[in-house]
């Protein structure tokens, strides 16, 4: 782990994701016993948004299929999908067996903090790049939302509480001081771990960005 000097923060159910937490089962069985959850999005901000099934992070929207598709146990769930600088989107959903369960996902605009005159710039190398990304309790987005160009995450100079976290891994947390105009790269991998020493920051409310945080490309 390398933490070094160089974007504007002013943020079981029994569920399975076929990428990476396997439940034994018969292998006719498949899609027979769960259903499937697709969320259909046509915004790029809608796509980059954190999901939660019943109060568990799963990952963001846009990666959710394929290999990661989402498959529940039949019965009632709680979907939130968040983004920081908007509202959240919950809904009560049903999974049927053998059933794929359709979900159109639109965020509106919410409230963001005024931006600082003084700022400071946080670059996050961290693998997976598709964790989730905490700062002082507040959900603020994934990785991969801060780790290229023009990626920056841009934060008012101050002290921060970072917690990275993803299900199936151990979590990283440290706490940090930026001066203004500072840059200040975070950079580690994340161990793999059981799902329950994630922790309980998988289930805050997100912190508000203001539009200034937030530049993908």
């Amino acid at each position: 782990m390398r933490l070094s000097d160089r974007r504007e923060i002013t943020p079981f159910v029994l569920l399975m994701l076929t990428a990476f937490i396997t439940i034994p089962c018969p292998a006719k069985a498949g899609n027979d016993v769960l259903g499937e959850l697709r969320l259909i999005s046509t915004a790029k901000m809608d796509r980059l948004a954190g999901v939660w099934i019943d109060g568990v992070y799963v990952g963001y929207v846009g990666e959710l299929k394929g290999s990661k598709k989402v498959l529940l146990l039949p019965g009632e769930h709680e979907l939130t999908v968040r983004y920081s600088g908007y509202q959240d989107f919950s809904r009560k959903i049903l999974a049927e067996p053998g059933k794929k369960l359709d979900i159109a996902i639109h965020l509106d605009k919410g409230a963001s903090i005024q931006n600082s005159s003084e700022t400071s710039e946080i670059k996050l190398v961290v693998k997976p790049d598709r964790a989730a990304v905490f700062l002082n309790g507040g959900y603020v987005g994934h990785v991969n939302e801060f780790n290229g160009p023009g990626q920056w995450m841009i934060v008012p100079s101050g002290s921060y509480s970072l917690k990275i976290t993803l299900p199936g891994y151990l979590p990283f947390e440290t706490t940090i001081s930026l001066r203004p105009r500072q840059k200040f790269e975070v950079k580690t991998d994340l161990f793999p771990g059981s799902i329950k020493e994630s922790g309980p920051l998988v289930d805050q409310q997100p912190t508000r960005l203001s539009s200034a945080a937030k530049v993908p490309n």
